[in-house]
């Protein structure tokens, strides 16, 4: 239940820091407005704004950054409580047999000899070219 609870804050607060992060300006956007380019009329004011949002990210990446801590920590615990239940260890449940040389090389059936010598093609004698005049 903790598991499934820190999974769905940890989800929230990463689609929240996305948003955040895209609604922030870039630091070259502050040269526009310190020039009167619509500053008075934003919400927050000409700097209020960026402070917020700026905070607001870091408070959000903090607790994702304790989320992610808190769930690889669940991790290592429900690990460690499986390897004492008393099941084997998943590598001896893998070892390979080897198997024989012998199985891996093809073998070939043996091509039996023609019957008869008109079955096997001859090379025709190579006939002289004709004299020229």
């Amino acid at each position: 239940m903790l598991e499934t609870v820190i999974i769905v804050v940890h989800l929230l607060v990463a689609i929240g820091v996305v948003a955040l992060v895209l609604l922030q300006q870039g630091k070259g956007a502050d040269a526009g407005a310190s020039f009167g380019s619509g500053a008075s009329a934003t919400v927050f004011g000409s700097q209020g704004s960026s402070t917020f949002l700026s905070r607001f990210t870091a408070i959000l990446a903090t607790v994702f950054f304790l989320t992610s801590l808190g769930l690889g920590y669940l991790a290592k615990e429900k690990s460690s409580a499986m390897s004492q239940v008393g099941l084997p260890d998943p590598a001896a449940i893998e070892v390979q047999q080897p198997k024989p040389a012998a199985s891996d090389v093809p073998v070939l059936e043996e091509q039996k000899p023609a019957d008869k010598a008109g079955d096997v093609p001859q090379d025709a004698p190579a006939q002289a070219p004709a004299e020229q005049k």
